[in-house]
């Protein structure tokens, strides 16, 4: 990042000078950053209206983006009445998969888990009664879930995310998910063919690509989920970086920072503390120069740190069926069939999911994975959470873990400095705030 971008990411709001009305005209600086933006914002919408399909656009403005807000307005209620239900969920619907990535903290070489299908359709029927309708699905590899396509058909008026390493595109596949135009293709990709594959495999890159190529052509919505590493933040964070996959047709990237967990940790993946600053930093500068959306699941619009599952926007229901944390917390107290498969009740009556919030509030704004692993394995144990990553050996993961820093950085806060990311983060969806 530039030093004048840099600087000015960090310029304070300045009061009204003595004598001069505060509704004075914008200074010159502060008009062409305004005209800038939105012109980043046009091109966004331009490259939406040529590129996608009409049916696929139809559906992601009225289940992604209109529904997202009714989610979030609803979830707001429910929180001044002291009511515990997730606006978003993600659903595990596999742990098998064809990859065995570096730092995965999915058990894929065991017994292999499928979510029943009986227990997919509960799970989304009860979310629609709290006028929840955004799902994320993953695994493992959810392509390698029989029945994946048959979901979005089923639940026509929901809308879903898929993770997945990109290999499975093929023409029957991406035919299928435009005519259902319900669902957004999120493909993990951590870097160029080289850094990619070093941590994902030999030819998953190129695999991928050929897949990205098939979903662009059809008009589909799709975005690039990337884990920034100690390793790739250079790489992923650079503008070529984006306007690859810009030029690729995705129309979102997603932004995750990469949390030594499951049993093979890779530490040289950590982030440092300066790295997660400039991190957070460039976040800003690239929102403001390339017509794709920039997503980040840490910071809210005041530049605060946050886990959303702290504040209850969304929990991980593994293969099965066991409600967990987050995605990389393999326990639960509670599973998906408990209390007669009355998910508002296993929700808003669990100790183990409320008590997070209170761990957390106590310690921390950010990942507690990272900050505290010691005492969050204390705390998961003491719940009666039982360890479900199929290894048997998670609790003495999390125990293991040494502790480092998260997105959690006091006094160095940047606050969202362009008007459309602050809108989203407060009213549309968890993974761009939703909060602050």
């Amino acid at each position: 990042m530039t030093q004048a971008a840099e600087k000015k990411t960090e310029t304070p709001v300045r009061a009204p000078v003595s004598g001069v009305p505060a509704n004075r005209p914008p200074e010159a600086s502060e008009r062409r950053s305004f005209v800038r933006e939105n012109a980043v914002l046009a091109r966004m919408g331009l490259r939406a209206l040529t590129q996608l399909s009409p049916r696929v656009l139809w559906k992601a403005g009225y289940l992604y983006a209109y529904k997202g807000m009714k989610s979030i307005r609803a979830y707001k209620k429910r929180l001044k009445n002291d009511e515990l239900y997730p606006p978003f969920t993600f659903i595990a619907l596999t742990n098998t998969c064809n990859l065995r990535c570096h730092g995965c903290w999915v058990e894929k070489e065991g017994t292999a888990h499928y979510l029943q299908p009986e227990d997919i359709d509960r799970i989304i029927v009860e979310g629609k009664k709290q006028k929840a309708y955004y799902y994320t699905l993953l695994g493992g590899e959810p392509f390698m879930y029989k029945g994946l396509l048959e979901i979005f058909e089923r639940h026509a008026d929901c809308y879903f995310q898929v993770i997945t390493n990109g290999m499975f595109f093929t023409e029957e596949n991406v035919r299928r998910l435009k005519a259902c135009g319900n669902v957004t293709p999120l493909i993990s990709l951590d870097g160029f063919k080289d850094q990619n594959d070093l941590r994902r495999g030999k030819g998953v890159f190129e695999s991928a690509m050929k897949g990205l190529d098939r979903l662009k052509e059809a008009g589909i919505f799709f975005g690039i989920a990337c884990t920034a590493t100690g390793l790739n933040m250079d790489e992923v964070m650079s503008d070529e970086y984006l306007r690859f996959f810009i030029e690729r047709g995705a129309m979102y990237i997603w932004y995750y920072v990469y949390r030594p967990m499951g049993s093979e940790r890779h530490d040289e993946y950590c982030v440092s503390q300066e790295q997660l600053l400039r991190f957070r930093r460039r976040l800003l500068t690239l929102r403001r120069t390339h017509p794709i959306l920039v997503i980040d699941t840490y910071w809210t619009a005041t530049g605060e740190a946050f886990c959303p599952a702290a504040v209850g926007l969304g929990y991980h229901i593994g293969p099965q069926g066991s409600i967990e944390i987050c995605p990389a917390l393999s326990f639960a107290a509670e599973t998906v069939r408990d209390r007669n498969g009355d998910l508002y009740k296993v929700f808003n009556e669990s100790a183990y999911l409320r008590g997070f919030t209170k761990f957390v509030k106590e310690r921390t704004k950010g990942c507690v994975i990272l900050e505290y692993p010691q005492q969050l394995h204390d705390y998961i144990r003491d719940a009666g959470a039982k360890d479900y990553s199929g290894r048997g050996t998670a609790f003495q993961e999390l125990n293991g873990v040494v502790p480092r820093h998260s997105q959690h950085l006091p006094g160095q806060e940047v606050p969202e400095d362009f008007w459309f990311y602050r809108f989203v983060k407060r009213q549309v969806f968890f993974g761009m705030g939703a909060s602050g």
